[in-house]
Formats: structure tokens, C-alpha cells, sequence
């Protein structure tokens, strides 16, 4: 049996979203489970809403998810063009020869002509459809309607009465019968080929063996083997993957989170974490962990474990799966992804020093714990820059007790007689304070947060300290201090 391969064919109208970033993380999958080829191409014959922008953000989205491809754009390859607005001439060539062997034919209809059809067609009950009415013209009655200026466009002729099986992969068997398809068009009056004719021969000529694809595209499958077989070329496997639902059961839309992958990688989510999300989205490993490392997931992936059932997209679990990424990656990739973040704060200088980075480096590691994605990390470093007012009454409640001058006073003393603080010392410190004064842990811990935070709940102290550094954690005891003790 020869290697899969397998391909991705994005069109360059928008951004890679979610459901297409999915399809392409299976195709690779497959491919390097299987040990086959991946190939990226570009449908553009969109010539309307195709942008040459939008092709590189998908690019770029792909490779940031960690997938990378053997041919296709920007690769190269033997079976190249890769874009179909450069592949115009051999459409033309294998449309030409579907003509010649009466397997198409010219069409002259018009919108109005089609539109007619089409509600006579539904008043009936049945589905909309060209009936055919140029299927039998002869070249008499063609070469009159373009002595008209009648243009025309191709269509192709789907043979009646047969049933189009197709053996699914996810699906199992799904039959189709070519009443309800209709002949279709194949080359617009532009000469520009359809989305099922171009894909037809783009497969072909390009040794796709595997199909692996959005479940809406199966309509066209039945089209798409029609043409292989009026070709008389091998009709690839084919493998439909269920459709992406909100948490309500509802087609995904922006309401359940970001359609768009670039829109998650500015939210500042982990493309590791992306990419064990999305391969859960319909597909199940043989254990329970949902954590998953790229080189598990790939010796993992098989097609009898893609669901048919919808997947659900899931923000709380991609949150969460995400804060664990956050949480496990080292320190220092943690603090260069962060910072741009900062920057847009205002937090952080443009040309950040090394003491400043110390500072980032200290931060984040106490903030991270609490982070589902990074862009979150400027509402959590705001208690150390922006410093505690106490003018919230349960602020006040808490500074107002008989013992917070005592518990702060003992914290400044030996914050000052050890110099500086690391986390290991903070923590040895804090954990003796109220044994040492002979007061309960709530009414030491909680005044002290109050007094360096602002906050009644937060970062474990220990953190904190270190954190703020000497000259701000003294600033606040003090400041807290005075509130103490006025009346």
C-alpha cells in the first residue's frame, strides 16, 4: 500500500478559524502517524474575496500551532502550482476532455432562467436543481445562442438513476442519490473552475489518497467522485469530521469564544496547548488524560477514533488546559511571551534592563498560578505597581483591629533585619509569625495581605514579598501602619 497523503486546502477569505485549524491538525496527524505526506495548497479562485494577507495569516497560523508540511506553498514540490489561480490552464485542459467524452456540456441559462427552476422545483416539494434543459442542445441551437451573446458555463452531466455510495471512514456507508444532485456546474462563464471540480483535480494530479475533511463538505462528495470517475482516475478515501458546537449545542460562533485561530494566539494562548485542545475536538485517545505532548498525540491518532458525533468546543476546558501549559513551561518562555503584554500595560519599558527583568521574571512567577491565558497577566501584576489605598471599608475593617499595628511593626523589623527576602526565607518567616506573637493565623496572614496587596485574597504572601522587593513591601507596611493606628 502506498504512503497516505493527505492535504489541507484553506481559502484565503479570512483568517484559519477553528473548525479549519481542526481539519488541518488531523490531516497531519494522520499523516505523521502514518508516516505519509501532508501538503497545504490554496484554493483562491475566490477572486472577489481571496487576499494574499489572508493566505499568509493562515500560513502563519498553521506553523504557529506546530504543524509543518512537506509540499505545498512556500515548500514547493513536484506536483506544484500549489495555488489554483495559477493551475487555470490545466482545468481548462481536463474540462476540455470531460466536453469531448460527453461527460459536459455548454449551459446558456440565465439567473432568472435558474431561479424560476428552482422555485418550480421546491413548490413541488422536491430539491432545488438544474433540470437540465441544455443537456440535449445540438451545435446548431448552441451556435445560435451565442451568436445571441449568450455565455455559457460548463456543466456536468450526472447519469440518472444510480445510487453514489461513499465508504467513509468516520461515517461508514452514505449513499446519495443523483436525482437529488442535479447537473452541476464545473467551469464558470469566467472560465474560473467550481470549488468541486478544481478540488477534484487538484487531488488527483496531486496523489491525495486520503481525504480528510469538515462534515459539511459531504454533499459534495458524490459530485467530487462522479468526476474521478468520468476521468476514469481513483477515487481517494474519504473521511468526514464532525461539526464544532458551542457548549449550547449551537454552531460555534463568536458568542462561544474566538472563531479565529490569530485571535487565541493574541489572547495569549500557548500554541501547545491549542494543539492538544483541538485534537480532542472529535477525536478520543485510548486513555483518560487530556493532557496530552504533541509526539503522544501523533502516536496516538487513528481515524476509528474520530467520533461522528459533534464536538463540543469547551472555553472552560481550553482555559484550563491552557493555565496548565502556563504553569509547566519554563519560567523564562513564560516572561518573553508575557511581556508584549506588559508593554501594552505600561508596565513594562520598551527596552527593558536586566534589573527589570529580574522584577517581570519575579512577578510572573507568583501571577502564573492564576493565569488561563497570558493577556490576563496585567490585571494580576496590578497590585505590585499600583500601591493600596485601604480606603474600601473592608479594607478598613481589617487594618482597624487591636493587633494589625503589632503583627505589621514585627513583619517590617525582620523584613528589615534580613535584608532581602526570597521566597524560602518569606515563607520560614511568615509560617513562625504567630507562634512568635501569640496571635491566631487569620489575625496575622490577613492584615499583612491587606497591607501589601490590597486585597483580602491573592498570591501566597511568601511570593508577594519578593516580588514587591524591599523598598515597596516597606513603603505599604508603613502606609498600613498609619492606618492602624489613627483613630
Amino acid at each position: 500500500m502506498s504512503k497516505a497523503r493527505v492535504r489541507f486546502a484553506p481559502s484565503p477569505t479570512g483568517p484559519l478559524h477553528i473548525g479549519g485549524a481542526r481539519s488541518a491538525l488531523f490531516n497531519w496527524l494522520y499523516a505523521r502517524h502514518s508516516g505519509g505526506e501532508f501538503i497545504v495548497r490554496i484554493e483562491d479562485t475566490d477572486l472577489d474575496r481571496s487576499k494574499r494577507e489572508f493566505e499568509e495569516e493562515i500560513l502563519l497560523s498553521l506553523r504557529w500551532l506546530g504543524l509543518d508540511w512537506d509540499e505545498g506553498v512556500e515548500v514547493g514540490g513536484q506536483n506544484g502550482p500549489y495555488r489554483q489561480t495559477e493551475r487555470l490552464d490545466i482545468y481548462r485542459e481536463v474540462a476540455e476532455k470531460l466536453l469531448q467524452t460527453g461527460h459536459a456540456y455548454h449551459c446558456y441559462c440565465t439567473e432568472e432562467e435558474l431561479a424560476a427552476e428552482r422555485e418550480a422545483f421546491m413548490a413541488k416539494g422536491e430539491l432545488p436543481r438544474y433540470g437540465g434543459r441544455c443537456r440535449d442542445l445540438c451545435q446548431a441551437d448552441r451556435e445560435k445562442l451565442e451568436a445571441e451573446g449568450k455565455r455559457s458555463v460548463l456543466r456536468f452531466k450526472v447519469p440518472e438513476d444510480r445510487i453514489i455510495s461513499v465508504n467513509d471512514m468516520v461515517r461508514g456507508k452514505v449513499d446519495f442519490a443523483c436525482e437529488g444532485i442535479g447537473d452541476f456546474i464545473i467551469v464558470k462563464s469566467d472560465g474560473i473552475p467550481t470549488y468541486n471540480f478544481a478540488v477534484a483535480v487538484d487531488d488527483h494530479l496531486m496523489e491525495i489518497n486520503h481525504v480528510i475533511r469538515a462534515e459539511e463538505h459531504l454533499p459534495n462528495t458524490p459530485r467530487q467522485i462522479l468526476i474521478y470517475e468520468a476521468l476514469a482516475w481513483e477515487t481517494p478515501s474519504f473521511a468526514h469530521i464532525s461539526l464544532i458546537l458551542g457548549k449550547d449545542r449551537a454552531k460555534m460562533s463568536k458568542r462561544h469564544g474566538a472563531t479565529s485561530l490569530e485571535q487565541y494566539r493574541k489572547q495569549g494562548y500557548l500554541p501547545e496547548a491549542l494543539f492538544n485542545f483541538l485534537s480532542l475536538l472529535g477525536w478520543s485517545p485510548g486513555g483518560e488524560d487530556e493532557v496530552l505532548s504533541m509526539e503522544n498525540i501523533v502516536e496516538q491518532f487513528q481515524l476509528d477514533r474520530v467520533s461522528k458525533s459533534p464536538a463540543v468546543f469547551d472555553l472552560d476546558k481550553l482555559n484550563w488546559i491552557n493555565g496548565f501549559y502556563i504553569r509547566q513551561s519554563p519560567l523564562e518562555k513564560i516572561v518573553e511571551l508575557a511581556l508584549p503584554y506588559l508593554k501594552e500595560g505600561g508596565y513594562v519599558p520598551e527596552e527593558p534592563t536586566g534589573q527589570d527583568k529580574a522584577q517581570f521574571r519575579a512577578m510572573i512567577s507568583v501571577v502564573r498560578n492564576y493565569l488561563s491565558n497570558l493577556a490576563e497577566i496585567t490585571d494580576h501584576v496590578e497590585i505590585f505597581y499600583k500601591d493600596p489605598t485601604y480606603e474600601e471599608e473592608d479594607m478598613q475593617a481589617v487594618l482597624k483591629q487591636d493587633q494589625v499595628s503589632q503583627v505589621l511593626s514585627a513583619v517590617r523589623q525582620r523584613i528589615t533585619d534580613a535584608g532581602l527576602l526570597n521566597e524560602e526565607s518569606a515563607k520560614a518567616m511568615i509560617k513562625k509569625l504567630p507562634k512568635e506573637l501569640g496571635i491566631g493565623g487569620k489575625k496575622v496572614f490577613m492584615p499583612l495581605r491587606v497591607a501589601l496587596t490590597g486585597h483580602t485574597q491573592g498570591p501566597e504572601l511568601y511570593q508577594v514579598i519578593p516580588a514587591l522587593g524591599m523598598e515597596k513591601t516597606l513603603k505599604r507596611l508603613d502606609k498600613a501602619i498609619a492606618v492602624a493606628s489613627s483613630t
